[in-house]
């Protein structure tokens, strides 16, 4: 039985990465997902810097600050939609966290969004906020299929109609990733290939624990300033980044990106949470499936060599992050996993 009240009514549109939305080569996909979300019988708040292009948004972080604060003052608004990621949201950080200007417009309130967006669910985890990690506008409700991929859209309506999610399983079937996304593109299908369900690499069947995480390069940014020179000290200046005595007991989310590291890369970024010492604390691993299974084996062994303790649970081959189609998961949130029935269910 859905409560009335728990429905989403308003989504509030944030550009706090990327400003493609704002391009008119992308325009075909904002219209076909405005109307996507209209059919769900929700309305759509496009916070006012959301749309000002790529260019803009790049030399203006402050601009997509000031809309994150504004989406959390609107009492109208009951979820902040992130419209896709990008590489340099860190750069927020100082116009969110000074004068507590974030913790002092915050409102509980849905917030989705993966990638990128990962270092602002970070930054929400800090300040007590419970979110979503795993889909995006552009990514995800404006598929260019005539619909939103079934099982991506399955999640998102439940998200929508609850508030909240109940349970994980995997998908049946894996999408081969789109290299068009011109008009001409329009309600063209992706390639589909048969899934193989959750993977236990290692450890117990069952365990338990609230998840963190998200995106392993946007992690790396803690740790590593290859990219951006201050990105690292930008992120640690604030301490964003959960201390170990934060991460204890918790189940660790990682997934990688579109930019699809090598082994190599993969090792290095999972060595420097290893030298962190998350990996002594947490409970478990749930590892999203590399876009396109490019890396798919050479992965899990880099997993168990670098992790190197058999009892901690990895479970691999989630569908959540860059490779399509998406599963939505709250963090923050209590999750059981049962490797053996293939499911996480969320307490």
């Amino acid at each position: 039985m859905i409560k009335k009240d728990s429905m989403i009514k308003k989504i509030g549109l944030v550009s706090l990465s990327s400003g493609i939305i704002g391009e008119d080569y992308v325009k075909h996909e904002v219209d076909l997902g405005l109307q996507r979300l209209s059919d769900l019988g929700v309305d759509v708040k496009i916070l006012p810097n959301a749309q000002k292009g790529m260019d803009y948004l790049r030399e203006h972080p402050e601009k997509r600050a000031d809309d994150l604060i504004q989406a959390f003052e609107d009492e109208s608004i009951d979820m902040i939609l992130c419209a896709i990621g990008g590489e340099d949201t860190y750069r927020l950080t100082p116009y969110l966290f000074e004068e507590d200007r974030l913790k002092n417009a915050l409102r509980q309130k849905v917030f989705l969004g993966f990638s990128d967006s990962t270092i602002n669910h970070l930054m929400l985890h800090k300040l007590g906020v419970k979110t979503f990690y795993g889909q995006s506008f552009l990514a995800d409700v404006c598929e260019l299929e005539s619909e939103m991929l079934p099982y991506s859209k399955k999640y998102f309506e439940e998200l929508i109609q609850t508030g909240t999610i109940s349970e994980i399983r995997p998908s049946e079937v894996w999408y081969e990733e789109r290299t068009d996304f011109s008009e001409a593109a329009l309600f063209t299908l992706r390639k589909p290939h048969r899934n193989r369900g959750f993977e236990l690499l290692q450890g117990a069947e069952n365990f338990s624990g609230e998840i963190l995480g998200g995106c392993l390069e946007s992690l790396f940014y803690f740790f590593d300033d290859q990219r951006y020179a201050d990105s690292a000290e930008v992120l640690n200046r604030y301490k964003i980044f959960p201390t170990l005595e934060d991460w204890r007991g918790k189940i660790l989310l990682l997934e990688t990106s579109e930019e699809r590291p090598t082994p190599e890369k993969f090792e290095k970024m999972l060595l420097s949470l290893k030298n962190y010492g998350i990996f002594e604390v947490i409970n478990g691993i749930i590892v999203g499936k590399p876009m396109d299974e490019e890396y798919y084996e050479e992965f899990k062994k880099v997993l168990i060599r670098v992790i190197d303790d058999p009892k901690l649970p990895i479970l691999y081959n989630v569908s959540v992050g860059h490779s399509t189609p998406r599963a939505i998961v709250p963090l923050g949130v209590m999750a059981e996993v049962d490797a053996k029935e293939q499911v996480i269910r969320f307490v």
